[in-house]
């Protein structure tokens, strides 16, 4: 690679090794550019991470992939030695327990789709129809509005009826964008609609992990950075980031060494923490302090017993939690289920215990009678994710101050906070970096 502006090889501090950080970490890694990636964690993969209760490995947050991610998914491959097998790949399938239900063909897309809204049960026909009366002129608009505005207003606009509110475009909104119709961006919410359901058939295929999240991506691609010269560091909190000459001293765990660019890949309420007092950053810092957070909570029922679910992946319309996965079905753990709650909602005034509890009573409802419990355990991440809302304005990767680039699902992009968000933005500062170096 030509020397950067120091007249030194190129060596890249990544502060976060979270999806966004290992991304990065890899792209350069593959270039022959050094790099140092700093985790405070002794796990990586940051909000996407591994945890492991009563001996059981689990995730610190319930995610799904779904096919459109390519960046994501072409990471993973390129470091994963058996990506087959840690994921577990569904066609296009709805199933909301006695809701609506629907599963695509393996026709192309957006045949399929039109064929799964047609076939679907749960809902009236008209009510299908006019799912895809909306889904025709959405297509024929390119999924661009002319103004942005609220998903809630865009469903009004398209005439889309209470039933299929509840049971198809509400739930979608939530996944997608973790953030009730009412406060999410209709645009981002098309941009996951265009890139899941119009591009290609594959696109929309649901891919649930049978490994934890950090074997899934942060783990493989810290061997494949080592592999390639580069360093992992993982228990190391950085405390502070000064400019120092062309390049930059960072500290952690008392000890500061130099580098020639910075990438900050830490969530976007730790990251104005190393914005302060830049004063080339403040602008940033105000736009990062002006985001808004929704959270996600995971409930773990572990069951004496085998409790099987009607699929793997399971809707809920009536109660607290979203969905429910059967761990049995996805990777091998017997009575264990995990339920998903997106957003903010009535269920943060409940306590830990009174969550579990509400959880396991409506799977009795609709799945009893069932056995009892080993043990429960509630996850909630409270900022897990930024709030996509209409018009807001997101940083971009490459920073005003030279050679400092900041990673991380929030960062500007079409999409939501996604893994596939958080994965672009660190490709996209591996790249600038690469770029900015080979001009020299």
């Amino acid at each position: 690679m030509p020397p950067n502006p120091t007249n030194r090889p190129a060596h890249v501090a990544i502060v976060g090794g979270g999806y966004a950080g290992m991304a990065a970490a890899v792209t350069l890694a593959n270039q022959g550019v050094a790099v140092t990636v700093f985790e405070a964690n002794a796990t990586l993969g940051g909000r996407a991470r591994r945890v492991t209760i009563n001996e059981v490995t689990l995730d610190n947050g319930l995610h799904i992939l779904i096919g459109a991610y390519r960046e994501t998914l072409r990471l993973i491959d390129q470091v994963h030695r058996s990506s087959d097998s840690a994921l577990l790949r569904l066609p296009l399938t709805w199933h909301l327990h006695q809701g609506l239900s629907l599963r695509a063909p393996k026709w192309p897309a957006p045949l399929h789709l039109a064929a799964a809204l047609l076939r679907a049960k749960g809902v009236s026909f008209h009510e299908r129809c006019s799912a895809l009366r909306m889904m025709h002129k959405l297509r024929s608009a390119r999924f661009q509005l002319a103004q942005d505005t609220t998903v809630s207003a865009l469903l009004a606009q398209h005439r889309q009826g209470a039933t299929l509110t509840q049971q198809l475009w509400q739930p979608l909104c939530v996944s997608a964008l973790n953030a009730p119709p009412d406060k999410s961006s209709a645009q981002v919410f098309l941009n996951v609609l265009r890139d899941g359901l119009n591009t290609e058939r594959a696109g929309s295929d649901l891919l649930i992990a049978r490994v934890d999240l950090s074997a899934l991506f942060p783990e493989p691609a810290a061997d494949y950075v080592r592999a390639r010269g580069g360093t992992v560091l993982t228990g190391k909190r950085v405390t502070a980031i000064d400019p120092s000459g062309d390049g930059f001293a960072v500290t952690a765990g008392g000890e500061t060494s130099t580098f020639t660019h910075v990438i900050c890949a830490l969530p976007p309420h730790q990251a104005p923490a190393f914005l302060a007092g830049i004063s080339a950053l403040a602008q940033i810092k105000a736009t990062v302090d002006a985001l808004d957070y929704q959270p996600i909570t995971s409930v773990y029922l572990q069951f004496r017993g085998r409790v099987q679910l009607p699929s793997p992946m399971t809707g809920l319309t009536d109660g607290t939690a979203q969905w429910l996965f059967d761990r049995e079905a996805i990777c091998g753990q017997p009575g264990l289920i995990g339920a998903v709650i997106s957003a903010e909602g009535a269920h943060q005034d409940l306590t830990q215990d009174e969550l579990a509890t509400r959880v396991y009573n409506k799977l009795a409802k609709h799945f009893g009678p069932l056995p009892p419990l080993s043990w429960q355990r509630v996850i909630s991440e409270k900022r897990a994710t930024f709030a996509a809302t209409p018009n807001l304005k997101r940083p971009s990767q490459q920073t005003p101050l030279k050679h400092f680039w900041l990673a991380g699902d929030y960062t500007a992009s079409e999409y939501p906070a996604t893994l596939e968000a958080a994965v672009r933005s660190g490709i996209a500062c591996a790249q600038g970096i690469v770029r900015e170096s080979a001009a020299v």
